[in-house]
């Protein structure tokens, strides 16, 4: 009970932190993909003009994204959500055991079979 209790605390802080900082990620997002398309157009222009173009473009998307540095906060808060999701639906504790037909693995069990008999 006490690990549910412990478990639903951290859900919600990471869900506040999310949801606080779901702004910046959105801006991370677009500026990265305003980047990403920058360094594409940089690289596929024709001219030395539209090259220092795109490059200004995309050094002003790159310090735009690294303005948004809170996003990152709201990427470590999914995961630890993800965690507590995973923790709160989990099996707990049951452990799947193989058994083999190699018989120096299975001699101890055969052994104490072969006991109870006799």
């Amino acid at each position: 009970m006490a690990k549910k209790i412990g478990l639903f605390v951290a859900g919600a802080a990471a869900l506040l932190v999310f949801l606080f900082h779901l702004g910046p990620l959105v801006g991370l997002v677009i500026t990265l993909a305003i980047l990403y398309y920058a360094f594409k157009k940089c690289l596929k222009a024709p001219s030395t003009f539209g090259k220092v173009v795109w490059a200004l473009i995309g050094c002003a998307a790159l310090v735009a994204s690294a303005s948004n540095v809170p996003a990152l906060m709201a990427l470590v808060a999914a995961y630890v959500l993800y965690v507590v999701y995973k923790q709160w639906n989990g099996v707990k504790g049951e452990r799947v055991v193989s058994e083999s037909d190699d018989p120096f693995v299975n001699f101890e069990k055969q052994w104490a079979e072969l006991q109870k008999q006799y």
